[in-house]
């Protein structure tokens, strides 16, 4: 998602990358000194992947109006930047995943773009190095969203790719289980044909027949759910989304809120983009009702939130076996940074504020998209940050 502030200022005070950190019972912020200072980057996304198979995660970071970079982890979450490891030249980068596209056992990376569709795919040869592959990726588009498994079964990587602009339609791309590293272009005849202005796409097997459905997060309303027949073609099922409220989604969580083993889904939203008050941002919580319907229960599960929120993240943070969450905050109109929240789960769905007890006082910024894993080797989720013309922050679990 491009954003286009109108006017906004750096809270310099707060902001500085070697900020004090406050007490926090969960996490430590230990961007000051692991992470390399780059406070005015556009870092968007960020994926925990171990390039050099050393046995710990590095961090491939997805970066607007600049080069893709590399963060080489030295196994206790140091972080160093491997310069040119994705070549030189800038895009309009959004998002970035990782997967083995060619089947060599070495761990690849794919990058969307939006102005300058510019979609990047890197082969890893496992030793920390990349080969450009891009023009493997079957056509350009103006993409903000995606996601990447195997939705038709034939164990081979797939890519489903969401898009904005006039007239955009989504994609999905198969792996070709004939030539590992090709794809082949299934859009028009396994997608429905409808117009969209998608920001963030989630699959996942939402009516338990073992295949990966879709869930579309879109700008202009409204959010879709599509289901699979097991072979990778998709009917639109939205009307099992019970929600009557019109949403500028940014991002969409697909998880187990509740404990009861079925998958609900989590709406990260904004007000508008960066501009004048729109849309209600309040994050939206839809419940599995168990009968194949997913039904917003946000007012008594979630804390109210009037903030726009651009990322977010499912993580475990007080080791209770439930799924909790981060949620970015920026203030729009504004565009300002806010602190990142913390909210826990009570193990049933129910979410409570307590950013003052697990969110450092430094982890203030215009916070974007996020990446979990143990990063140090101590067994505890971590959590990477991204930031839009802010310092991203790596958090690390006491």
């Amino acid at each position: 998602m491009k954003c286009h502030p109108a006017r906004w200022t750096l809270a310099l005070g707060v902001l500085a990358l070697g900020a004090t950190a406050s007490a926090s019972d969960v996490f430590l912020d230990v961007t000051a000194t692991h992470v390399p200072p780059a406070d005015q980057l556009h870092a968007l996304d960020a994926a925990f992947v171990d390039v050099d198979k050393d046995g710990d995660l590095d961090v491939v970071l997805a970066v607007e109006g600049d080069v893709n970079r590399l963060y080489i982890n030295d196994g206790k979450a140091n972080l160093s930047w491997r310069q040119g490891a994705f070549g030189k030249v800038a895009h309009d980068t959004e998002h970035v995943l990782s997967a083995d596209f060619n089947r060599d056992g070495n761990a690849d990376v794919m990058f969307i773009a939006e102005d300058d569709q510019v979609h990047q795919l890197f082969f890893g040869d496992g030793r920390g190095g990349f080969a450009d592959a891009s023009d493997r990726l079957p056509a350009r588009s103006e993409g903000n969203g995606f996601d990447i498994g195997d939705v038709n079964g034939d164990g081979f990587a797939d890519i489903a790719l969401g898009n904005t602009g006039k007239g955009a339609r989504n994609l999905l791309w198969l792996g070709d289980p004939n030539k590992p590293g090709y794809f082949i272009d299934a859009s028009k005849t396994n997608l429905p044909d409808v117009e969209n202005a998608t920001q963030g796409i989630a699959l996942a097997d939402l009516d338990g027949d073992r295949d990966l459905d879709m869930v579309v997060a879109n700008e202009i309303p409204p959010n879709r759910l599509l289901l699979n027949d097991g072979r990778g073609r998709y009917t639109d099922a939205s009307d099992r989304m019970v929600s009557s409220v019109a949403l500028h989604t940014r991002e969409v969580h697909v998880f187990d809120a509740t404990g009861d083993g079925k998958p609900d889904i989590l709406f990260l939203n904004l007000t508008s983009n960066a501009r004048q008050y729109e849309r209600d941002p309040q994050a939206r919580l839809l419940v599995n009702d168990g009968r194949g319907r997913f039904v917003d229960e946000s007012a008594r599960r979630l804390p109210a939130n009037a903030f726009s929120s651009w990322g977010g993240a499912v993580v475990d943070f007080n080791d209770d076996r439930h799924p909790d969450l981060i949620v970015g905050a920026i203030a729009v109109p504004g565009f300002k940074p806010l602190q990142a929240r913390a909210y826990a789960n009570d193990g049933k769905g129910t979410f409570k504020d307590v950013t003052a007890e697990v969110m450092p006082a430094t982890v203030v910024g215009r916070s974007w998209s996020m990446a979990v894993g143990d990063l140090n080797g101590d067994g505890k989720e971590d959590v990477f940050i991204g930031g839009w013309g802010t310092q991203a922050r790596l958090l690390l679990r006491k």
